[in-house]
């Protein structure tokens, strides 16, 4: 008897560090990680898999059991075809023995975040961290799913080829060359494995299980996702205990492509635990995950400002705000990084900070929090830190929406 043939995967990064797999979503491959994937592979063993049908793997990748069995804890069929998420889950669990892989991290995108949250509810033995990326509990109706394996076999790929960036990218982002190399992969998919995946999707709802999912979890939501909307974002970070939820603007679905900064530093802010179980914190990595953090909130220019600024006297302080601001208090996966910004908006309002503030107030509105939000967080400030500090804070705050908005 032979084993399921293995999904085509990848390796990056050392071999003895923590194992981090990532799934990829529906008529993508393993490239849509691409942007995160050096940062990553720093400090991670980072293996990233194709679907059925997509890139380097094959549709019928799970024949070759003769006896009924899976080679694995999983649940692969036996039969060559994908109908569940379990199937794929097999598919993964068969991939992580392969390469001697027990316990590992896992973050998948839309039906890749779904294997993960399925493997954390069925075997949470094997997943130590899990990150859900533009995914959902329940994919909308079965009827849509069914409707659409049906178009594929019967009209190929390039039936959907035409309405998938839409869901895909923001208008701003559609024209781009990393938005066209997706779209080029989602032509190369096979339609028999697209399909499949589509009856995946459909029969998968996860939203009586949630509460089972005893594992850390990151949830992070595009703010313009027309497929997996932030609503369904949120029913994932209520269902699960141990979930926080970041939202980003400007990013519909494939926003490890469109927002792949922000994608990043929130991955190592929920990462850091698990590197930190796993033996494997130190300050390089400390200084790597701040740095990355920083640039998402702050801004590659102002982080580039102070990085050319700086001189031997600063370094040093430099160096500590990198490590222990960014990298050990804003990765913490406690608290969300909009309520992080609240809480350092009203601090520095206390304090009296301006030039500080008028920073935090820009990296507020870049990561997410609308003029609406900023408005609330400064009539709290108002009852608790006072009024002259706060009439200071709103004529700045004024000038900073009114700057964002014109640079938009």
């Amino acid at each position: 008897m032979t084993s399921p043939t293995l999904p085509h995967f990848r390796e990056d990064g050392p071999a003895d560090a923590p194992p981090l797999i990532l799934g990829p979503s529906l008529g993508t491959s393993l490239a849509v990680w691409q942007p995160q994937v050096a940062a990553l592979a720093r400090r991670f063993r980072v293996v990233r898999w194709d679907l059925p049908g997509h890139g380097g793997t094959p549709y019928g990748v799970l024949a070759g059991r003769t006896d009924g069995t899976a080679r694995t804890r999983g649940t692969a069929r036996t039969d060559g075809t994908v109908r569940t998420v379990a199937d794929l889950a097999g598919l993964v669990l068969a991939l992580a023995d392969s390469l001697g892989i027990d316990r590992f991290a896992y973050a998948g995108i839309s039906l890749g975040g779904a294997v993960g949250a399925w493997l954390a509810v069925h075997h949470p033995e094997r997943i130590a961290s899990l990150a859900l990326v533009c995914s959902s509990a329940r994919f909308g109706e079965p009827e849509g799913w069914h409707e659409r394996a049906a178009l594929v076999r019967e009209q190929g790929i390039a039936a959907v080829a035409g309405t998938t960036p839409g869901r895909w990218f923001t208008p701003a982002f559609t024209d781009t060359p990393e938005a066209r190399d997706l779209l080029a992969g989602l032509r190369t998919v096979a339609p028999e494995g697209y399909a499949a995946c589509c009856e995946a999707l459909a029969a998968y709802d996860l939203r009586g299980d949630l509460g089972r999912i005893g594992t850390p979890t990151l949830v992070v939501a595009g703010r313009d996702d027309p497929a997996t909307p932030p609503a369904h974002a949120r029913e994932l970070a209520d269902g699960i205990p141990a979930a926080s939820l970041t939202e980003l603007a400007g990013a519909a679905h494939l926003a490890s492509a469109e927002r792949p900064a922000q994608v990043l530093a929130a991955l190592l802010g929920h990462l850091a635990a698990y590197a930190e179980d796993s033996g494997a914190t130190d300050d390089r990595t400390r200084r790597a995950a701040g740095t990355a953090v920083r640039r998402a909130v702050l801004g590659d220019a102002h982080v580039d400002r102070a990085s050319a600024g700086t001189t031997p006297f600063t370094a040093v302080f430099q160096d500590f705000i990198t490590r222990y601001a960014w990298g050990e208090i804003w990765t913490r996966p406690g608290l969300s990084r909009h309520t992080r910004s609240c809480i350092t908006i009203t601090a520095l309002v206390a304090r009296g900070h301006q030039e500080e503030l008028a920073l935090h107030l820009r990296a507020a509105l870049r990561n997410g929090l609308s003029a609406e939000d900023l408005q609330e967080v400064l009539l709290q400030s108002a009852v608790y830190c006072g009024v002259p500090a706060a009439n200071s804070a709103f004529a700045l705050a004024d000038r900073v929406i009114a700057e964002h908005r014109e640079g938009k």
